[in-house]
This record gives structure tokens, sequence and C-alpha cells, in this order.
């Protein structure tokens, strides 16, 4: 079935791109079709609101494919690299940060297994972007493939998204543990012993689940894991062979003008299908002492970090300990805002706030050197950020958690998921929250 879409608008010039409007009667079939045709291409991010009602939104969704330049680089100098890259581009770039750029910040090293080894650094520079908001969306292509854009325009509106019947048949996921429930516990007892000896007050400890030998289609993995959870941060990124497949319900870091922006999540509770026991599992989320004090720690960190690069005075608690709900979980969430100096830069306000604070703890360096020291893997992408720049030097990153990274080569598929630890944290506790979180990774893809 084709949609029928009407031409709005005019082409519009600028330096770098030529841009179309559209319209649609039928976003969501576009949608499908758009993601399925950007699979022709080696380099692709799709980054979907899922029409999450928040503040601080630039778009619905908004796909980037096809790199006309790009930057890929491990932790050493990434950040100068990626401030070089992001200003002499002068255009709209997108990526990713690994956790392990904390080792271009401070003394600090990661020498777990790592059985994915995506570079520590990548951004790209499209091709072609194309944005969707409400019912319009905008074609923006560089110059130079301007000429593509209506033939594109039209290869869309024809995708056939039908499942391919003639595809091999999927092989059943057989998911591992990388620490089992005892080792678990043994491991966050030793966490608990640096909390009570006052090493830390609060750190998040990580553990991966893995599949080994195993075939997914990333785009169907994808589409299953964002039907079941319609998180505001939704992420698809192909790099090659390399694939992320994201529900995250965190943003990490946003710039608007000199506005900066954090909402870090720290607290969560299970849904129930019935309606009351659903609003009491919220209610006692909301009123809980421990969620309340982990989400607070990490508040505190974060406008300790905005501080560093933020006007005097400007830094302000816009939210505190509200809990939101989603399709899987409901989730405790504050919002930090700032204004910038007039002398700090984009990426110089990244470098300042990263790692975010809810995927380290506090103080953070000390806890990143105990999470290095007790977690078994590398934790790559995984906790760390994707999103992109704009041509004025904005930017939205998420956090990346609730995702399912794969390499198609390897044929490793991996999932991490964790939880805040504090001296009030009980082991037994704290797993169940880890399998909580790790549910909807599980659920797509043992049903692969």
């Amino acid at each position: 079935m084709q949609i029928e879409l009407k031409k709005s608008g005019h082409k519009f010039q600028n330096r770098l791109r030529t841009s179309r409007i559209y319209k649609t009667d039928d976003i969501g079939s576009f949608k499908d079709r758009l993601l399925s045709w950007a699979q022709q291409f080696e380099d692709v991010l799709w980054l979907d609101s899922n029409n999450y009602p928040r503040d601080y939104s630039s778009f619905d969704c908004l796909l980037a494919v096809d790199a006309f330049t790009s930057i890929k680089t491990d932790f050493y100098n990434g950040f100068e690299d990626l401030k070089e890259y992001q200003t002499t581009t002068g255009d709209w770039i997108f990526g990713y940060l690994t956790y392990d750029l904390k080792n271009d910040i401070e003394d600090l090293h990661s020498s777990n297994t790592d059985e994915l080894d995506f570079p520590d650094l990548y951004f790209f520079q499209p091709k072609k972007i194309i944005r969707i908001q409400g019912d319009e969306i905008c074609f923006d292509y560089l110059n130079m493939v301007d000429d593509e854009l209506e033939p594109d325009f039209m290869e869309i509106s024809a995708t056939d998204t039908s499942p391919d019947e003639t595809g091999e048949e999927a092989q059943p996921v057989k998911i591992k543990l990388r620490i089992h429930k005892d080792e678990y516990h043994s491991k966050l007892e030793k966490m608990l012993k640096h909390i009570h000896r006052g090493d830390i007050y609060e750190a998040n400890f990580c553990q991966e689940f893995y599949a080994e030998n195993t075939r997914i289609d990333p785009l169907k993995i994808y589409g299953k894991l964002n039907r079941i959870s319609e998180p505001p941060f939704a992420t698809f990124l192909k790099m090659g062979s390399r694939f992320l497949i994201s529900a995250s319900p965190e943003r990490y870091l946003r710039k608007e003008g000199r506005k900066v922006i954090s909402q870090p999540i720290k607290g969560t509770a299970k849904r129930s299908e019935n309606r009351e026991e659903d609003e009491s599992l919220r209610q006692k989320l909301k009123q809980d002492p421990k969620e309340r004090a982990e989400n607070i720690m990490i508040v505190d960190l974060v406008r300790n970090d905005l501080s560093r690069l933020a006007k005097k005075g400007s830094v302000k608690v816009e939210e505190l300990c509200e809990v939101y709900t989603f399709k899987q979980v409901h989730q405790m969430i504050s919002t930090v805002i700032a204004e910038a100096d007039d002398e700090a830069g984009a990426v110089d306000l990244i470098k300042a706030t990263f790692p975010m604070g809810s995927m380290t703890g506090a103080p953070k360096i000390a806890a990143m050197k105990i999470i290095e020291e007790l977690e078994t893997t590398k934790r790559g992408l995984y906790s760390g950020a994707v999103g992109y720049f704009s041509p004025e030097g904005d930017f939205d990153f998420n956090v990346i958690i609730r995702s399912i990274l794969y390499d198609d080569i390897k044929q490793y598929a991996s999932f991490s998921v964790g939880s805040a630890i504090t001296a009030k944290s009980v082991p037994e506790k704290e797993y169940e929250e880890c399998l909580i979180k790790a549910k909807a990774m599980r659920e797509v893809l043992e049903a692969n």
C-alpha cells in the first residue's frame, strides 16, 4: 500500500544543505518505510521520541544516513579530536561516545572483557537527514546530493515493509550471564564494604547478558523492542556490521543556545496490569526514601559537574524526584538546568559532565575505579551516549541503557543492566531490579 503524501513548502538553500518539506496523513507507515529504506546504507542513525509527552524536544524522530565525512577513534585525545571535527565541519554530525572516554578525562583505564570492540568515539556528517515533526517531513540533503531528494522521497513512499518470507528461519537465542547470582551477591558485598568504609557514597554496578554464535535481524529486533517499550530516546544505529538497538528512557545532556539540560534517572519500579496496583507501585517509588536518596545524590553530582562551565548561580533543579511511567517500568527522574558560560563550547560541556552521574556514582572518580575493579565486562558503548550536534552547536544525547549491542560478523549480541548501590542496598533486591530492567531485551531476543 502506498501512502498519499502532499508536497508542501518550497526549496530552501543554505551554505551546505537543500531542504524540502512534505506532509502525510499516515506518519506511522511513513516512519516504517523510512527506516526500512535506510538499511541500504553503511552508516545509519535513527532517533525516535515515540511521541512521548516531554519538555525540551526538537523533533518527533530523525534519520541520518550515508556518511560524507566521519571520525572514528579511541579514547586518547578523543574529546579534542571531536571538538576539532565538530567545529571544522560546521554541520550536523551524529554519533556516539562510549563510557570508556572517561580514560581521556581522568587517569583511568579499561581492561575488562570486550567482545564487541566498538570504537571509543564515532561521529559522521550525513549526506542525508530526514526529520519528522507532527505531520511534516523535512528532507535536508547536502547540496552535492540534492538531485537525489525527490527520487529518494518517491522510493521511500514505495518501500515494501512486509516481512521477508524467503529469509532464513530465525534460530533461538541462548542468553548467558557474565556474572551469576552468587557471584553478583559477592561483588555487591565488596561494593558495600567500600561504601561503609567511606570510599564512596554510591556506585552504579552493571552486569552483562550475552549470546554467542547467534544471528538476529537488527531491524526486526528494534521494532519489537520499541513496540513493547516506546521510550522517549529510542535509537537504531548501524555502523557497518555493528548495531545499537536502544529503548533508552533517559536523557544525558541537551544544549539549547546557552541553556543546558540534564535529566538523570535513579529509581525504578515494575509495572502491573492491574490499574490500582500499578498506581500503588508508582506511589511507593515516589515515596521510597532509598530511591529518593539515590536520585538526590546523583542530582548533586550533576549540579557539581554543570557548575564547572556554567555562569555563577545559574545551576538550578527544575524538577526533583518526579516519577514518570513507561510501558515496562516506572522511573524517578530529575531535571537540572544551567546557563553555560560564554566561553564554553559544545564539546567542552560534554567533557565536563562525562560520563553521566547516573551511570557512575559519587564521588565520581572513586566510583569509576571501584566499578572497573568489580565489573567483569568493559562497558564500551553501554552507559555511553548517542545523539547529535546541530550546525549552531546545540546538541542532544541520551544515555545508552535498555539497549542491545550486536556485531553481525562476530554473531555476538549483548545487553547490560545495572543498579545504584548505596549503604541501604540489599543485594537480593538489587539483583531483582536488574532482572526487571533486563526483561524487555531478553524477551525480544529469546522470541527472535
